[in-house]
């Protein structure tokens, strides 16, 4: 990398900027990781306890989780429905970029593109809470569906898990959609009209062509679409009942509402090894390294 950087900016330039990088990756990144990992391993003290015989590191906090059955059912629930909102992401977005990228014309592109940015300009909070609006029993879906005759009373779409996963999957489309779309891009037409006159078709085209192509950008999505949906908070909480509570909100909890800051601290550390371990599962599966997902 200092080479790289050293042919574009030269010696003294890509110096500081790795000096600066390195500052950030350690005050931003690694430094707050190990206190929240010291005090995931450090019972919850008073004040003037810290630093007493009953200060010292323990693995009860971790052992809470498989010991507490709703904590337990919930993190395995966040990460089942995490892995649908990712598949459920990519399933719309893969169509969406092969037609930015292959089908769509310049102008075309850009509107399209445009059209999915503009929302995203307005804070998630409000855009969660609009999609509140639109599901809610008395809400416009439920109206229009009504008038239409497809339903003859409103829907409770608020009442399961229905009304997260879809706005899970706006929320972090296009985390999806540009890794896909930068992936297809690069794929030189001229192989896509030799499988067509080879005589395949559009499905086997994409899943001998397209999809072995796109793997990097595929992965890359996958990856940033599950880590966003299982730590997502603002989407649970305005859009899910009762019963669809997500691991965050119970880390949430620990931090401000019971105070207990080394149990969320444990929880959240949970939660990182989590999304860390899906990670390399994708890269194994799509046999892609890290080189392959920074392109």
């Amino acid at each position: 990398m200092f080479r790289q950087l050293r042919a574009r900016f030269g010696g003294p330039l890509a110096a500081a900027i790795l000096t600066l990088l390195g500052i950030w990756l350690i005050v931003m990144v690694t430094l707050p990781q190990l206190q929240m990992i010291d005090y995931s391993l450090r019972p919850n003290l008073l004040p003037a306890q810290v630093g007493g015989p009953d200060d010292r590191l323990t693995l009860g906090n971790y052992a809470t989780l498989f010991s507490n059955d709703i904590h337990r059912s919930i993190f395995l629930k966040t990460l089942w429905s995490s892995v649908l909102v990712t598949v459920l992401t990519l399933v719309v977005s893969y169509p969406l970029a092969w037609y930015l990228a292959k089908v769509a014309t310049p102008r075309q592109a850009a509107l399209c593109i445009l059209l999915l940015i503009i929302p995203f300009w307005i804070n998630e909070i409000l855009r969660t809470y609009s999609w509140f609006i639109i599901l809610s029993f008395r809400g416009p879906l439920n109206e229009v569906l009504m008038m239409t005759g497809l339903i003859d009373r409103p829907i409770r779409f608020l009442s399961g898990d229905g009304g997260v996963m879809v706005g899970m999957v706006y929320a972090y489309i296009l985390f999806m959609v540009f890794p896909v779309y930068n992936a297809i891009e690069s794929l030189d037409d001229n192989q896509v009209r030799a499988a067509r006159d080879l005589g395949a078709g559009t499905v086997r085209t994409h899943r001998r062509i397209v999809i072995p192509h796109a793997k990097p950008g595929i992965a890359t999505g996958c990856i940033m679409t599950f880590m966003l949906a299982a730590g997502s908070y603002a989407v649970p909480a305005l859009l899910g009942s009762p019963g669809s509570r997500w691991f965050t909100q119970i880390i949430y909890n620990w931090f401000f509402e019971g105070g207990n800051w080394n149990q969320g601290a444990a929880y959240a550390f949970l939660l990182l090894v989590l999304c860390i371990g899906f990670m390399s599962l994708v890269m194994k599966l799509f046999k892609v390294g890290l080189g392959d997902i920074a392109k």
